[in-house]
């Protein structure tokens, strides 16, 4: 028989190379499933937890023109504008994740905040207009110019225990969110604010103002941050860290 017409006839595997080669695939698809589990993990992880809100008296809270509030030390090296709906779910979870890192480079003086309350998902909470009356009570603490009540209502407002669902069957009156800020320590003055609405009417405008003031940052959802005029990417919940020393 010629040596072309001879069959190829692969030698048998030893059963000792199978199990080696089986052990190595298991190894690197179990080092890239942990690998990937742990690259998931970090990601979402809640930075400087346990710091909780704003807590130097250094900082101080204004508001601006629209309605924006400015939440700062005065030399704030950076300053960052955060967009928001106290209805929003996203805005809740980087609230949740990246709150507590922003409230510390607050205190640092690393960032100063402008926060542009909007309304978009009024018609997702039960009494037609919960975003509009958040974003009106957030303004009384400011105007009161106690920054630290600011920083924890606005931790408060975000936190599971007390943002309404969207389409939920419920939400918080005009006095329950006056009870909320005096648990976080606002002054009865603005408490007597919130009480009344004195402030809906016009944090409706401000919200209308901060829709394009975000459709001018070149985004329509919220939440957005924005520095120095660019988007910056939240994905990553450490992502504080780059405007930090």
């Amino acid at each position: 028989m010629s040596a072309q017409n001879k069959k190829y006839t692969p030698e048998p595997v030893s059963s000792r190379s199978t199990y080696i080669i089986g052990g190595l695939a298991i190894v690197v698809i179990a080092a890239l499933v942990f690998g990937g589990i742990w690259w998931q993990s970090s990601k979402n992880k809640v930075q400087n937890e346990g710091y909780g809100s704003v807590q130097n008296s250094e900082v101080v809270v204004t508001v601006q023109d629209n309605g924006v509030v400015l939440l700062g030390k005065p030399d704030a090296r950076t300053t960052l504008d955060i967009f928001e709906d106290p209805l929003c779910p996203a805005c809740a979870a980087l609230e949740h994740l990246s709150g507590q890192a922003v409230a510390q480079a607050i205190d640092n003086g690393d960032i100063a905040v402008r926060y542009h309350m909007l309304n978009f998902l009024n018609k997702a909470s039960s009494s037609g207009d919960y975003s509009t009356r958040a974003g009106a009570a957030l303004m009384c603490v400011a105007q009161d110019g106690n920054a630290i009540a600011y920083s924890r209502l606005h931790t408060a407002l975000f936190s599971p225990d007390n943002q309404p669902a969207e389409s939920g069957k419920s939400d918080h009156s005009n006095d329950e969110l006056a009870s909320l800020a005096t648990e976080n320590g606002a002054s009865p003055a603005a408490a007597t604010c919130i009480s009344s609405g004195v402030n809906v009417e016009a944090a409706a405008a401000n919200a209308a103002a901060a829709s394009e003031a975000l459709s001018a940052a070149g985004s329509t959802g919220t939440p957005t941050v924005v520095a120095d005029g660019k988007i910056v990417s939240t994905k990553n919940s450490d992502w504080v860290s780059q405007f930090t020393s």
